[in-house]
């Protein structure tokens, strides 16, 4: 496949880039600073965006089978985390003026539901760190934007609890709207074990217009 990544050089975008690469796709990474990218590759294309720019998207995007949007305006304090609604709401317009049907994004753990019964997620209880609230509701929200639309095969891919550095395994668990905990449990998975969750979605779709979770 010919995959565009958009936020390919960040800690996630670009274990995703590594997967993809690996696996024999071209990949185009998409990025705000070309320089940060130092995977090399004869199968990789390396293009600087603005992905608020609909319509230099929409050119970056064109020609490719899937898109991977791995976004993210950072955590600082002072962040405009409302970027990542209108993030999402702009890149499906470039993706469907580009003419591609297929986009996966990555999302967090904040809307996975803590007590689904009640409808309660884990970005709404008191547990969750005040740190991460603002970003993780804002993320919940780009799902909603994602939930509305009706014309692109979509999915919306959170991780674990907790995504850190670790092995690459390729073994881990799925579920939908609630986290996947272990036999300790703890709900985790690797950046490396996420990236392939990702590239097993786009080889093999399971989850089209929906949202789904990995863990160990």
């Amino acid at each position: 496949m010919r995959i565009a990544i958009i936020g390919a050089s960040g800690n996630i975008g670009s274990r995703i880039t590594q997967e993809a690469l690996s696996r024999g796709h071209d990949v185009t990474a998409i990025v705000r600073n070309p320089e940060k990218v130092t995977e090399e590759s004869v199968s990789l294309t390396v293009k600087e965006g603005d992905v608020l720019d609909v319509a230099e998207m929409a050119s970056l995007l064109k020609g490719h089978d899937a898109v991977v949007v791995s976004y993210s305006p950072g955590w600082e304090p002072g962040t405009d985390f409302s970027q990542h609604v209108e993030v999402a709401q702009k890149v499906l317009q470039a993706t469907k003026e580009a003419g591609v049907k297929r986009i996966l994004n990555v999302g967090g753990a904040g809307s996975l539901y803590a007590d689904p019964e009640h409808g309660i997620q884990l970005v709404d209880t008191e547990e969750f760190p005040e740190a991460w609230r603002g970003g993780a509701a804002a993320q919940r929200d780009s799902l909603e934007v994602y939930k509305q639309e009706q014309e692109l095969d979509w999915t919306f891919l959170s991780p674990a609890i907790v995504i850190e550095p670790g092995e690459r395994t390729g073994k881990f668990r799925y579920n939908t709207d609630s986290p996947v905990f272990d036999e300790r449990g703890e709900s985790r998975i690797s950046r490396q074990d996420f990236a392939v969750a990702v590239l097993n979605e786009l080889e093999e779709p399971h989850y089209i217009r929906q949202r789904f979770t990995v863990g160990y």
